[in-house]
Formats: C-alpha cells, sequence, structure tokens
C-alpha cells in the first residue's frame, strides 16, 4: 500500500517503499505507541482509583461485620446469665428439702417480665417513628397460622391468668401478695408480646441493630424461663410421690404419684370456696401456656436473626386451599382423632378413680396402648407413601439460607429426641426383663413403632421443607381467528355473519368456563397423595399431642419402668423429654400445615 501523498511515486510496482512513504510510516508507528500509553496510564490510574474504593468497602464491610459480632455476642451473654440463674430457681422450687420459696422464682419473672415488655414498646414506638428503622421484610418469617396459633395460645393463656389471679385471690389473708402480682403481670406481658410479634414477627432491623439484638435475646429468655417455670410445676403435679411408712401398703397406679396442684401450706384456707374450682380449671390450661412460650421463643429467635440482614425482594407465593386438594387424609384423621379421644377420656377416668380394683385399671391401660399402636402404626404407613411421593417427585431443592427452615428443621430434630429417650428407655427396660405379660408387650410393640414413626416423620418433614413450592402454570389458550383468510377462497357477507357469530359463541365459552382467566382446578396424583398424607398426619400428631399435655402418664401408671429404673431416675427422665415430646407434635403440626400449602 503506497503511503505518499505527494508527487507519485513507483513503491507498488517495484516493491520497495521510497524515502516520504518510509518516513510516514515511522509517524504512525509513533502515534500507536503514544495511544497505548496514554491508555495504559488512564487504565493504572483508574485501577488505583478503584482499588483504594475497594479498600474503603472492605474497612467498612469489616466495621460493619465486626459490629455485628459483638451485637451477637453481648446478646448471647444477656442470654445466659438469664437462662441459668432461672434455670437453679426453677429446679429448685421442684424439691422441698432445697429451700427456695415460689416467691424468688416469681420476683425473679417479674423482673424479667417488666424489662421485656418496655423493650417490646420502646422498640414498636422507634420502628413507628423511623421509615428507615425496617426496610426488609423476610416473607417466610412469622407465617398467618404460626401468628394465628400464638394469638389462640395466648388468649388461652390469658383466660389461665385470670383463673390464678381468682384463685390467689383466696389466700391473701395468709400468704404472700407476689402470687397475686405475678399473674396479673403475666397478663399484660402476654398482651404486649402478643401484639408486638403479629406486628412485628417479620422485620429485618437496620437501625439500632446491637440493641435490638439484646433486646430480643432477653425477650427470648424471658420467655424460656416462663417455659421451664410452668413444665416444672406441672411435672410436679404428676410426680410427686408421698412418703409412706414402712408398714403401710403401697398404692399403685397413678395413686402413688399425683400430687394435685397444691397451694402452698395446708394451714393457709381459701377465704371464698370457689378455689378449688378456679385451680382445677386453669390446671388444664397448663399446656397452652407452656406451647405459647415456645411459639413466643422460636419466633423471637427468627427475629434476632434476621437483624441487619438484607432481603431480596421476592415475590411471596401466595397459597390458597382447596376442597377438593384432600378428602381421605382429613376423613381419615378426624376417625382417628375420636377415637383417640374416646379412649384417652376413658382412660383418664379409670386412672383418677379411686377404685382399687387392678383389673379395671389393667383394661384401660390396654385400651390405651392399643389406641396409640394404632396411631403411630398408621401414621408411619401414611409417611411412607408421602417419602415415596417425594421419590417421584422432581421439583427442586430450596438452597436459600433462611432463618425460619433452619429453625424448623433444628427444632423437629432437637425435640423429637425427648420422646426417643422415652421410648428407648422403655424399650431396655421391657428385654431385660423380658416383657412379660400382655400390658408389657403392648408397650414394647409402642415404643418400638414410636421410634420408627419420629424417624420417619422427621424425614418427610425436613424433605418437604426444603422443596420448592409448586408453581401454578395457566395453559395457553389457542383461539383461532375467523377473519384469518385461507388462499383461494373468497368470504361473501353471509359467511362473513356466520364467522362473527361462531367467533363469538367460543369466547362466550371459553369466558364461561373460565380459560382466559385461570385453568380449572385438577391436582397431579404426586401433589394429591402429598396433601392426604399431610392432612392426615397433622391430625394424627393433633391427637398425640392432646393426650400427653392433657395428663396422659402411662409412663407412671404402668409401672414397669419405674420398678426397673426406680422412680427418681425414671422420673427425671420423663419430667425432662416429656415436654420435649410434647413441643415436637405441635411444632410437627406448624410444619406439616406449611408443607401441605406448599405441596
Amino acid at each position: 500500500m503506497c503511503l505518499n501523498t505527494g508527487p507519485p511515486c513507483h513503491c507498488l510496482t517495484e516493491g520497495n517503499p521510497c524515502e516520504p512513504c518510509r518516513l510516514t510510516a515511522k509517524d504512525k508507528e509513533m502515534e500507536e505507541v503514544e495511544v497505548h500509553l496514554s491508555n495504559n496510564i488512564s487504565a493504572t490510574s483508574q485501577a488505583s482509583v478503584t482499588c483504594d474504593t475497594d479498600l474503603n468497602v472492605s474497612h467498612t464491610a469489616a466495621g460493619s461485620k465486626k459490629s455485628r459480632n459483638w451485637g451477637w455476642i453481648v446478646s448471647v451473654v444477656i442470654c445466659i446469665n438469664i437462662l441459668l440463674p432461672g434455670c437453679a430457681l426453677a429446679s429448685g422450687t421442684a424439691h422441698n428439702d432445697i429451700d427456695i420459696k415460689t416467691t424468688d422464682l416469681q420476683i425473679f419473672q417479674i423482673i424479667l417480665i417488666i424489662l421485656t415488655s418496655t423493650w417490646m414498646i420502646y422498640y414498636s414506638i422507634f420502628v413507628a417513628r423511623n421509615e428507615n428503622a425496617v426496610v426488609f421484610k423476610d416473607s417466610h418469617a412469622g407465617p398467618i397460622w404460626l401468628r394465628g396459633g400464638l394469638v389462640l395460645f395466648g388468649l388461652l393463656s390469658i383466660i389461665m391468668d385470670i383463673f390464678k389471679i381468682a384463685s390467689y385471690v383466696g389466700y391473701l389473708h395468709c400468704d404472700s401478695g407476689v402470687k397475686v402480682a405475678f399473674p396479673v403481670v403475666q397478663f399484660v406481658f402476654l398482651l404486649v408480646q402478643t401484639c408486638f410479634f403479629w406486628l412485628h414477627a417479620k422485620d429485618c432491623v437496620q437501625l439500632q441493630r446491637n440493641l435490638t439484638r439484646c433486646g430480643l435475646m432477653l425477650t427470648l429468655s424471658t420467655n424460656l424461663v416462663v417455659w421451664m417455670t410452668a413444665v416444672t410445676e406441672e411435672s410436679v403435679h404428676h410426680t410427686t410421690i408421698p412418703d409412706y411408712e414402712s408398714n403401710t401398703t403401697k398404692l399403685s397406679g397413678r395413686n402413688m404419684y399425683i400430687s394435685k396442684a397444691g397451694y402452698g401450706d395446708s394451714s393457709c384456707k381459701c377465704s371464698h370456696t370457689s378455689c378449688s374450682i378456679f385451680k382445677s380449671a386453669y390446671y388444664y390450661l397448663y399446656p397452652f401456656n407452656i406451647e405459647y412460650s415456645l411459639f413466643a421463643s422460636a419466633m423471637a429467635y427468627v427475629m434476632w436473626k434476621n437483624v441487619g440482614r438484607v432481603v431480596d425482594d421476592h415475590p411471596h407465593h401466595k397459597f390458597k386451599i382447596h376442597p377438593k386438594d384432600a378428602f381421605l387424609g382429613p376423613v381419615t384423621g378426624v376417625l382417628i382423632v375420636i377415637a383417640g379421644l374416646a379412649t384417652f377420656i376413658a382412660y383418664e377416668m379409670e386412672m383418677v378413680n379411686d377404685s382399687q380394683d387392678d383389673s379395671v385399671k389393667d383394661r384401660a391401660m390396654m385400651m390405651h396402648f392399643a389406641m396409640n399402636i394404632v396411631i403411630v402404626t398408621t401414621m408411619s404407613v401414611a409417611t411412607v407413601i408421602g417419602c415415596v411421593a417425594y421419590r417421584a417427585d422432581h421439583r427442586e431443592h430450596n438452597s436459600d439460607k433462611n432463618p425460619t427452615r433452619n429453625l424448623d428443621v433444628g427444632l423437629l430434630v432437637g425435640a423429637s429426641l425427648g420422646q426417643f429417650i422415652i421410648s428407648y428407655f422403655t424399650i431396655i427396660a421391657m428385654i431385660e426383663t423380658g416383657a412379660k405379660g400382655y400390658l408389657n408387650r403392648l408397650n414394647l410393640t409402642w415404643a418400638i413403632l414410636m421410634v420408627i414413626q419420629l424417624g420417619l416423620q422427621n424425614l418427610f418433614l425436613i424433605e418437604g421443607l426444603h422443596r420448592e413450592p409448586y408453581h401454578e402454570l395457566l395453559p395457553v389458550t389457542v383461539v383461532s381467528n375467523p377473519y384469518v383468510l385461507q388462499p383461494g377462497k373468497d368470504v361473501s357477507g353471509h359467511e362473513e355473519s356466520n364467522m362473527d357469530k361462531k367467533a363469538g359463541e367460543v369466547t362466550a365459552e371459553h369466558i364461561a368456563h373460565g380459560h382466559t382467566t385461570e385453568h380449572q382446578h385438577k391436582l397431579s396424583w404426586k401433589r394429591r397423595v402429598l396433601k392426604e398424607v399431610c392432612a392426615f398426619l397433622l391430625l394424627g400428631n393433633v391427637i398425640l399431642w392432646i393426650m400427653p399435655a392433657f395428663g396422659a402418664r402411662p409412663q407412671f401408671d404402668h409401672d414397669a419402668e419405674t420398678e426397673f429404673f426406680t422412680f427418681d431416675i425414671w422420673a427425671a427422665v420423663v419430667n425432662v423429654a416429656l415436654p420435649f415430646g410434647i413441643f415436637y407434635r405441635m411444632h410437627s403440626v406448624a410444619s406439616l400445615f406449611e408443607v401441605f400449602l406448599t405441596s
């Protein structure tokens, strides 16, 4: 190529560049080098600026992470320093040999409740006045059924406090007024906390993070102390063994262990005649107060994990319950609940009866064991069917980091350990003693089936909680256009009018059947099976929660484990493990309901 723009040269014909072309080529090379150097200099300066910016961002992120770690450490220290003295006071009041009065524990709880209520009121006012305090909401935290359960248990706990106040007022003339002040303070606390979690369970706080973490840990520890106190008080009512003289015939069955809910010294008499009625009423409301405290603790923990969390604004799936989704599972579950309630009532009436007829009590025990075996067996079979449906289901697993789902799985596995412990202690006792007699064989069968059912249900729930929800897809409706002319055909006015009429009929038919807005609701067999299984397991867990929560204690009515392990060891095992087993059933109900909606 010739680069000389001046006089004509013979570069192209001779093949050698002339002097002007050689100089022009050198100038172009110099220009390219200068441009390249300038680009490198600008890129270097830009890189240095970017590096400085990254350093500043990294310093800011490091400072934020350091502040976050400091807030977590302080809040956990607060929780530990509240739980340990609360546990010591609660366990101390359970034994008459330890000189810890019930009023000491109640004063400690009153202080905690006042501090927690004050913080929750301050938090609500602060969030209402600062728009930037809560920018993000965790759509998975505090679902409507969990908050609804909290409200229900809260209302029943409030009724329990009212009965306590009415009963304790009759002892003011001879006992401490703290026992009346505590249910009054707890009444206010239940109202404040229920409103707090109903409004703020989904909050991801961005301002005053460390203070919020400490306040939420205070709320968590306060609810756990209240839970420990209620569990201890309710367990003592069932497992206080009286002192018998050596020459006195030892009673058998529940009469040996039950000590009805008493109040203070026998010399302190109630000033009105309704004390026994109110006492019996609030005695049967303890399970709801226990579950309320655990629900509140779980929601406080999720809020604590969400402090400072930035949540992507993904649209939350709205689920609808259709009556046609499940039929066999709910019907079978209702029958199981009715049969379980009938046998439970008959069993309780025989156990609390003062009659010494051992054959009648043995028949009641046999009926209770047999009913539980039927319930656990059917639930195990249903769970196996659900696991097979999951194997055929190809939904993706949800890999997002979610505090609510992680807590659900952790609580399921942790709480199930309580029932596992009781079942394995029973299995060991029955095998070592030879499982002689039909009651021992039924007890051994029930314990083995309970272990199988717990393992299968945990597997089913964990798999269901980690699956992505089904997405409803509307089918594409193809409507032929009557105005498109086929080649080679002519359309007259009469034919055009017929086409208009047919098109109107087609459109009206689609609108009448709803094809233009939504498709006909019809589930696949996998979804139908999963919903049937979830509905049946939900009702099965309800009856398995009702029986131990409202007083069924076959662990003490049948004295095989007591004679093998001695009363002190067996009572300690049952009193520690049984509350976790009761909570496991209620938490399974909430998890099964969520799996039912997402299936």
